[in-house]
Protein backbone atom coordinates (compact mmCIF):
# COMPACT_ATOMS: atom_id res chain seq x y z
CA UNK A 1 0.00 0.00 0.00
CA UNK A 2 1.43 3.39 -1.19
CA UNK A 3 1.47 6.20 2.17
CA UNK A 4 -0.72 8.55 0.31
CA UNK A 5 -3.35 5.22 0.29
CA UNK A 6 -2.24 4.49 3.96
CA UNK A 7 -2.97 8.52 4.91
CA UNK A 8 -6.08 8.35 3.30
CA UNK A 9 -6.81 4.92 5.18
CA UNK A 10 -6.06 6.70 8.71
CA UNK A 11 -7.83 9.82 8.10
CA UNK A 12 -11.27 11.10 8.03
CA UNK A 13 -12.82 14.65 5.97
CA UNK A 14 -13.04 16.96 8.41
CA UNK A 15 -16.26 18.40 6.95
CA UNK A 16 -17.95 14.81 8.06
CA UNK A 17 -16.87 15.20 12.05
CA UNK A 18 -19.79 17.39 12.92
CA UNK A 19 -17.89 20.83 13.01
CA UNK A 20 -19.01 24.12 12.54
CA UNK A 21 -17.28 25.91 9.92
CA UNK A 22 -15.40 28.20 12.65
CA UNK A 23 -14.37 24.99 14.25
CA UNK A 24 -13.37 23.73 10.90
CA UNK A 25 -10.84 25.90 10.35
CA UNK A 26 -9.46 25.77 13.97
CA UNK A 27 -8.91 22.30 13.60
CA UNK A 28 -7.14 23.05 10.41
CA UNK A 29 -5.05 25.76 12.10
CA UNK A 30 -4.21 23.44 14.94
CA UNK A 31 -2.83 21.05 12.97
CA UNK A 32 -0.89 23.60 10.62
CA UNK A 33 0.39 24.39 13.66
CA UNK A 34 1.74 20.48 14.82
CA UNK A 35 3.16 20.29 11.52
CA UNK A 36 5.21 23.36 12.26
CA UNK A 37 6.82 20.94 15.01
CA UNK A 38 7.88 19.12 11.79
CA UNK A 39 7.97 15.35 12.68
CA UNK A 40 6.89 12.71 9.62
CA UNK A 41 3.86 12.03 11.26
CA UNK A 42 3.26 16.61 11.60
CA UNK A 43 3.65 16.50 7.82
CA UNK A 44 1.72 13.78 7.32
CA UNK A 45 -0.85 15.91 9.26
CA UNK A 46 -0.14 19.40 7.66
CA UNK A 47 -0.77 16.95 4.13
CA UNK A 48 -3.92 15.61 5.86
CA UNK A 49 -5.07 19.29 6.58
CA UNK A 50 -4.16 20.67 3.37
CA UNK A 51 -6.48 18.17 1.83
CA UNK A 52 -9.25 18.33 4.47
CA UNK A 53 -8.35 15.65 6.05
CA UNK A 54 -8.13 14.81 10.16
CA UNK A 55 -5.69 12.29 10.77
CA UNK A 56 -6.59 9.41 12.81
CA UNK A 57 -3.67 7.74 13.41
CA UNK A 58 -2.99 7.88 17.36
CA UNK A 59 0.13 9.61 17.58
CA UNK A 60 -1.29 12.31 15.12
CA UNK A 61 -4.48 12.57 17.41
CA UNK A 62 -1.96 12.56 20.26
CA UNK A 63 -0.06 15.55 19.21
CA UNK A 64 -3.48 17.61 18.13
CA UNK A 65 -5.23 16.58 21.64
CA UNK A 66 -1.68 18.23 23.21
CA UNK A 67 -1.84 21.03 20.75
CA UNK A 68 -5.32 22.18 21.85
CA UNK A 69 -5.11 20.94 25.67
CA UNK A 70 -2.04 24.21 25.35
CA UNK A 71 -4.36 26.16 22.84
CA UNK A 72 -7.11 25.64 25.58
CA UNK A 73 -4.88 26.37 28.94
CA UNK A 74 -3.87 29.45 27.68
CA UNK A 75 -7.65 30.95 26.78
CA UNK A 76 -8.28 29.52 30.31
CA UNK A 77 -5.03 31.99 31.40
CA UNK A 78 -6.66 34.92 29.67
CA UNK A 79 -10.16 34.73 30.74
CA UNK A 80 -8.53 34.61 34.48
CA UNK A 81 -6.68 37.62 33.54
CA UNK A 82 -9.62 39.42 31.93
CA UNK A 83 -11.87 38.68 34.76
CA UNK A 84 -9.43 39.31 37.23
CA UNK A 85 -9.06 42.85 35.44
CA UNK A 86 -13.08 43.33 35.16
CA UNK A 87 -13.23 43.18 38.95
CA UNK A 88 -10.13 45.68 39.02
CA UNK A 89 -12.25 47.72 36.87
CA UNK A 90 -15.68 47.73 38.69
CA UNK A 91 -12.96 48.34 41.70
CA UNK A 92 -12.09 51.54 40.30
CA UNK A 93 -15.48 52.23 38.92
CA UNK A 94 -16.78 51.85 42.32
CA UNK A 95 -14.14 54.19 43.72
CA UNK A 96 -13.79 56.91 41.84
CA UNK A 97 -17.41 57.26 41.27
CA UNK A 98 -18.06 59.75 43.35
CA UNK A 99 -15.09 62.55 42.16
CA UNK A 100 -14.12 60.74 38.79
CA UNK A 101 -17.24 60.76 36.83
CA UNK A 102 -16.30 61.86 33.61
CA UNK A 103 -13.62 59.14 33.84
CA UNK A 104 -15.96 56.54 34.61
CA UNK A 105 -17.07 56.59 30.91
CA UNK A 106 -14.07 55.14 29.72
CA UNK A 107 -13.75 52.78 32.24
CA UNK A 108 -17.05 51.28 31.77
CA UNK A 109 -16.17 51.27 28.20
CA UNK A 110 -12.57 48.88 29.01
CA UNK A 111 -14.67 46.87 30.72
CA UNK A 112 -17.47 46.55 28.53
CA UNK A 113 -14.43 45.63 25.86
CA UNK A 114 -13.27 43.09 28.49
CA UNK A 115 -16.88 41.45 28.37
CA UNK A 116 -16.52 41.27 24.84
CA UNK A 117 -13.38 39.22 25.18
CA UNK A 118 -14.56 37.07 27.35
CA UNK A 119 -17.35 36.46 25.65
CA UNK A 120 -15.47 35.26 22.64
CA UNK A 121 -12.75 33.35 24.59
CA UNK A 122 -15.36 31.54 26.19
CA UNK A 123 -16.95 30.72 22.95
CA UNK A 124 -13.39 29.96 21.42
CA UNK A 125 -12.75 27.83 24.47
CA UNK A 126 -16.06 25.99 23.84
CA UNK A 127 -15.53 25.39 20.29
CA UNK A 128 -11.77 24.04 21.17
CA UNK A 129 -13.41 21.60 23.82
CA UNK A 130 -15.69 20.51 21.31
CA UNK A 131 -12.89 19.57 18.77
CA UNK A 132 -10.64 18.11 21.44
CA UNK A 133 -13.64 15.62 22.12
CA UNK A 134 -14.29 14.53 18.89
CA UNK A 135 -10.17 14.15 18.65
CA UNK A 136 -10.08 12.30 22.12
CA UNK A 137 -12.83 10.47 20.97
CA UNK A 138 -10.94 9.62 17.58
CA UNK A 139 -7.97 8.70 19.42
CA UNK A 140 -9.45 6.55 21.78
CA UNK A 141 -11.06 4.28 18.85
CA UNK A 142 -7.76 4.24 16.88
CA UNK A 143 -6.61 2.79 20.33
CA UNK A 144 -9.06 0.61 20.06
CA UNK A 145 -7.91 -0.96 16.76
CA UNK A 146 -4.63 -0.59 17.16
CA UNK A 147 -5.25 -3.45 20.31
CA UNK A 148 -7.31 -5.16 17.87
CA UNK A 149 -4.68 -5.39 15.47
CA UNK A 150 -2.08 -6.72 18.36
CA UNK A 151 -4.41 -9.10 19.60
CA UNK A 152 -5.17 -10.48 16.23
CA UNK A 153 -1.41 -10.32 15.17
CA UNK A 154 -0.86 -12.17 18.21
CA UNK A 155 -3.07 -14.37 17.99
CA UNK A 156 -2.18 -15.57 14.31
CA UNK A 157 1.66 -15.76 15.74
CA UNK A 158 0.75 -18.07 18.03
CA UNK A 159 -0.87 -20.34 15.27
CA UNK A 160 1.92 -20.30 12.94
CA UNK A 161 0.06 -18.04 10.59
CA UNK A 162 1.81 -14.71 9.67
Amino acid sequence: MSSSSQAAASAVPDTQLGLTNEEIQLLRHGQQAVAAGGSTSSRAASRASSQGLLMIDSSSLAALGHHFDRVMQHIQQQLEYLMEQSQVVTMQVYDRAGTLIDNADAEIARFHEIMRQIDELELDFDRISHIRDIVRDFRRRAEELERELERSSATQDGTGHK
